[in-house]
């Protein structure tokens, strides 16, 4: 015995000095001794004695202590009494390691949870020592005697079936009798608990742990909860948070059915008072029903559900649509199977029944503007008036209007068909889900976008088929099948575009519209312009306030009725006009006239007044060419005819060489521009556009692009602009300075035409004279002698100035930045005949 108490006083040193802690220890240890606590395995006492020796380092570091130990260890093994050497030094080591042990008392020794109770084997010897132990009656168990102990030296242990009653509450959110939530403005980061102890018994600290464990899931159901109930009938919460609550409640209503389970396992089910049966209770309840652990081991699961149902639901405070869907996406990447199924069916009722709508009906069912397509209000029910089928164009303008349901429309909305498709609705990239992705994104938008304008605004009668053709992609919408999803959307987004194509091409008669504006608008009907110029010269040389847009129109029919344009549709034919644009004081009929070809909805889609604004610029100025080319032809051949009557005029025959010269400059320079216009510009864009077209690829958008672009190319090429800032229509303005500069040349010839006549005239009559031959006609002299030098002087003054600014015009196209722009310098000065005649000029100077 003197071993044992040596050994104890050796690993508590306070119980050297201290004889009633030293006894209630020896006591104590004897009757842990006594009822074989432990297995009779020998375990390692080795690794325990090392152990016990760090610890004794630990504390004294003078090593007195260490080697104190190994004295009484070595005594200890060479005792042949003491069969379970190992659990007793295990017992004393955890008595030295426990925070209680500087001030250990019988009270504050550490409670031990009794395993379930075991024979005792009869080949362990039982070890012969005096003790107090020696008179407790024999046949009880571990649990009864440490049950004892509690009763006569401290408060036992609350009863687990009273925590777990608590537990199930705290799991639904409901404080407990022991155990409770601490209110929310007491709760400084976030709810805690208080645990209630009874005067009579205590909560252990394992137990006070894993009662808290477990009211995390209770504690997370209630934020849920709370979510739900506060948009609960809110008339402004969107549909797919609707959607997240509705799965929210589902995943909730499944954990009442597991709280339920739970308490039907619970042995009582009503409460008892702390007595001595409520223990028997207890001992049952741990045998056959639920315990604390147990239910840790049931509500795992649902620890994580609740977790990620948390996240979800603090991420959706702030954030809605389809920002809340990849929110919510942006969880999924983890694996959890829970976590893929929530996602699929929140995003699988609210969010693909809109995408559903809006890829195969063009319509937008967003009350709460959730989804990434959103809709002007002001165009919102915005429709076409379409004609019918024998009326004519509306108004003098030949536009079809607009109308809403409610025949009321802004201003805004009557601006075409352009601005209803590119207005009405537009693409929120910020609400695309992430799982759609921009292109898709695109395709989605452009497909629902198409569908409603082909129902709304075409009035397709064939809708119904194209429906049907939608419907038999075998689209079924699903998160779950990106692959299946991406397929449906592709087969939509290419059927609603090749209707809308075939609605614009054969319904209106897209392309022969565009056709109608390359023949008449930029002068492909050469026949067609030819008369309208020889029966508009007439009245076009007067001043523009003479003009009347009546006579215009009559004329503009008669060039129709004499050329191949009769041939043309007849549709075609009654949207072109001819009118004046603004003039001003002084200017004549050539400067103001226009011809117009008048767009109704929808083809004023593609055929915006933007659009048809590039389309007249082009035509002045091809008319001006045209114009300028007619009339040096005309010039060209009045000079040729009247070479035989000059021949009578010796002296001025160098100047109507030198004439003629020029004008032939003139002449390859007009002619020149006129086919670089007509065959490199025109010919070749209208090539490229009718690919696109015979194509049928992309959707209204692409077509839209393609017409600007066809368009630009024309006025970018056409006008010689220049891409460089400053310098964008140099050239056009020096070119426009070389047609003044020829129809004062023209003028000019002109003057000396009439003077040359007006000499050959007088001459013949003074020679008939001289023969004696009288005709009774003396022509008097028309034009003073200084009249001569000056035409002349016009003429060399104009004609240089042609030379001048043409040098000029080739030198700026050779560095031009567009290559066509390049080669037309290249044909104007065909064998570099401008370059040449430079530099004869500057040999001269």
């Amino acid at each position: 015995m003197s071993s044992l108490e040596s050994l104890v006083c050796s690993i508590v040193p306070q119980a050297r000095h201290d004889n009633h802690l030293k006894d209630e220890l020896i006591l104590h240890c004897q009757e842990i001794l006594n009822s074989h606590i432990g297995q009779t395995v020998e375990s390692d006492i080795g690794h325990l004695a090392d152990s016990i020796k760090r610890h004794l380092l630990h504390a004294s570091p003078n090593g007195v202590s260490t080697l104190r130990f190994a004295n009484l260890l070595a005594r200890l093994l060479e005792q042949p009494v003491l069969s379970r050497k190992h659990a007793s030094l295990s017992f004393l080591h955890s008595l030295a390691a426990s925070p209680g042990a500087p001030t250990l008392s019988p009270q504050a020794l550490p409670s031990l949870v009794p395993p379930p109770p075991s024979q005792q084997s009869s080949s362990v010897p039982t070890p012969v020592v005096s003790s107090p132990s020696d008179s407790l009656p024999r046949g009880k168990t571990q649990a009864d005697i440490l049950r004892e102990y509690r009763s006569r030296h401290g408060r036992a242990h609350l009863p687990e079936l009273f925590l777990l009653r608590d537990t199930l509450y705290l799991l639904q959110g409901i404080s407990g009798k022991y155990v409770s939530f601490m209110s929310t403005a007491e709760a400084a980061p976030g709810e805690q608990l208080v645990f209630r102890e009874d005067s009579k018994y205590v909560i252990t600290e394992p137990t006070r742990k894993l009662i808290l464990c477990l009211a995390e899931v209770g504690h997370l159901y209630k934020r849920i909860d709370n979510f739900i109930r506060e948009r609960d009938g809110k008339p402004s919460i969107g549909m797919i948070e609707q959607s997240l609550c509705h799965h929210l409640q589902n995943q909730l209503t499944e954990y009442y059915r597991l709280i339920a389970v739970l308490e039907s396992q619970m042995s009582v089910s009503k409460d008892v008072e702390l007595s001595s049966e409520s223990r028997d209770l207890e001992l049952k309840h741990e045998e056959t029903g639920l315990t604390l652990k147990r239910l840790n081991v049931w509500i795992q699961d649902w620890r994580l559900r609740m977790r990620m149902m948390s996240v979800c639901v603090e991420g959706a405070r702030d954030t809605h649509g389809g920002a809340l869907v990849n929110l919510i996406r942006g969880y999924a990447d983890n694996g959890d199977p829970f976590v893929r199924k929530f996602t699929d069916q929140l995003l699988e009722e609210p969010f693909f029944s809109m995408l559903h709508k809006w890829l195969f009906s063009g319509e937008l069912n967003d009350p709460f503007f959730e989804f990434f397509v959103a809709v002007d209000p002001e165009l919102a029910h915005v429709q076409y008036v379409q004609q019918s089928a024998s009326g004519s164009l509306a108004g003098d303008g030949g536009f079809a209007g607009l109308a809403s349901d409610s025949d009321e429309l802004s201003g805004e909305s009557r601006e075409g068909g352009l601005k209803l498709w590119e207005s009405k609705f537009r693409l929120q990239a910020d609400m695309l889900p992430t799982f759609v992705g921009g292109t898709f994104g695109r395709k989605i938008f452009s497909t629902g976008k198409s569908l409603n304008f082909i129902r709304y605004s075409c009035h397709d009668s064939d809708w119904v088929v194209t429906r049907e053709k939608l419907s038999n992609t075998g689209g079924t919408l699903k998160y779950s099948d990106i692959a299946g999803l991406e397929r449906s959307i592709d087969a939509a987004y290419q059927i609603a575009s090749r209707r809308l194509f075939d609605i614009f091409f054969e319904k209106y008669r897209l392309l022969d519209h565009l056709l109608a504006l390359k023949s008449y608008l930029l002068l492909g009907h050469g026949d067609f312009i030819d008369q309208l110029m020889e029966t508009l010269s007439p009245s076009l040389a007067r001043p523009a306030n003479t003009l009347y847009r009546h006579n215009l129109t009559a004329t503009l029919e008669t060039a129709i009725r004499l050329s191949s344009a009769q041939n043309d549709p007849p549709d075609v034919l009654r949207r072109l006009d001819a009118r004046m644009l603004e003039y001003s004081h002084g200017e004549i009929g050539w400067d103001v006239f226009t011809l117009e070809y008048k767009v109704d909805a929808p083809i004023d889609t593609v055929l915006d007044p933007e659009a048809m604004v590039k389309y007249l610029k082009l035509f002045n100025h091809l008319w001006k060419i045209k114009r300028i080319e007619a009339t040096l032809s005309k010039s060209w051949m009045r000079i040729a005819g009247g070479a035989r009557t000059f021949l009578r005029l010796p002296d001025l025959s160098y100047e109507w060489h030198q004439i003629r010269i020029v004008m032939a400059e003139m002449i390859h320079f007009i002619r020149q521009m006129e086919a670089y216009c007509q065959l490199e510009v025109i010919e070749c864009s209208w090539k490229i556009l009718l690919d696109f077209v015979q194509k049928k690829e992309g959707d209204l958008d692409a077509l839209i692009e393609a017409h600007r672009a066809y368009l630009d190319r024309m006025v970018k090429k056409v006008l010689l602009l220049n891409s460089k800032a400053g310098r964008e229509e140099n050239l056009l303005n020096q070119v426009r300075e070389v047609f003044t500069t020829i129809f004062q040349f023209k003028e000019a010839t002109d003057d000396f035409y009439n003077y040359s006549l007006s000499e050959s005239a007088r001459r013949d009559a003074q020679r008939d004279e001289e023969r004696g031959v009288f005709t009774g006609i003396r022509p008097e002299p028309r034009y003073a002698p200084d009249t001569l030098p000056h035409i002349l002087g016009r003429i060399r003054e104009y004609g240089g100035m042609f030379s001048e600014k043409a040098q000029t015009i080739v030198h700026g196209l050779q560095s031009h930045s567009d290559l066509d722009c390049r080669f037309l310098g290249i044909r104007l000065s065909f064998s570099d005949f401008y370059k040449t005649k430079r530099e004869t000029t500057h040999q001269k100077s």
